[in-house]
């Protein structure tokens, strides 16, 4: 019998769970129903928070990490069941309908013929993934050992005062030196990066159950006020609306 084009998969988790760095011959959609995935692969780290997902492609290496209680729901997809699926790692926005759409695979054995109704959810997920918007919820990691090392620094210590000229000094470059190096490396500028890590970090802890003004003072933030403007600018509600609404 030939494989179907989706194979859809339930699991919860625990806070604090992982798994190891593996692969799969099939590409995946890992939709976050609560709690947050982080997804870290070679190329960088992508953040699933509630009702977005995140898109990883077959045979992409990747380990994953949950924060707070995870309802996680996964589409393994045939790589070749549609042109134009992405090619790379990108959290994606999750439609109301797809996630209606996600939540009837679940309820689709995977020995079921493909017809009918069955079939017609499966063809439209395949579309809706197409042309869902691609979220910047991605910290890239660059490649050198000295970009490499500055930016496990950044992470360990978000709240310092990450000014250009201490990350030029930590890694022994000029402060032009590692402008462009750094925009080269990872496509985005130090302060950039330093916005997303802290957005990331941030959306972890929220998850975990920290207050608002908690992960603030834990960011480097001046104010709860300072973090919810960040936070709104990037994702379009305030944290508490943000994990307060029903999705």
């Amino acid at each position: 019998m030939t494989a179907p084009i989706i194979l859809p998969l339930a699991e919860n988790y625990r806070h604090g769970e992982h798994i190891a760095p593996h692969c799969h011959d099939r590409a995946q959609l890992i939709h976050a129903i609560s709690g947050v995935v982080t997804v870290n692969a070679r190329e960088g780290s992508w953040v699933v928070p509630p009702g977005r997902g995140v898109w990883v492609p077959a045979a992409s290496e990747h380990e994953l990490r949950m924060s707070g209680v995870v309802r996680m729901r996964t589409l393994f997809v045939d790589p070749g069941a549609r042109p134009g699926l992405p090619q790379q790692c990108q959290v994606i926005e999750i439609s109301p309908l797809l996630r209606e759409l996600i939540i009837r695979a679940m309820d689709i054995a995977p020995d079921s013929p493909m017809q009918g109704r069955e079939a017609r959810i499966m063809d439209l997920i395949l579309d809706e993934i197409r042309v869902l918007p691609v979220l910047a919820l991605h910290v890239p990691s660059p490649r050198s050992p000295e970009l490499l090392a500055l930016c496990e620094a950044l992470r360990l210590a978000p709240a310092q005062d990450w000014r250009l000229a201490t990350a030029a000094a930590y890694c022994g470059l000029n402060p032009r030196t590692l402008t462009r190096a750094f925009q080269r490396e990872t496509g985005l500028s130090l302060v950039q990066w330093l916005r997303r890590m802290r957005l990331l970090v941030g959306l972890d802890a929220l998850a975990a159950g920290h207050s608002v003004l908690e992960v603030a003072l834990d960011l480097g933030y001046d104010s709860p006020s300072a973090f919810s403007a960040m936070f709104r600018r990037t994702l379009g509600v305030s944290p508490s609306e943000y994990f307060g609404r029903e999705r």
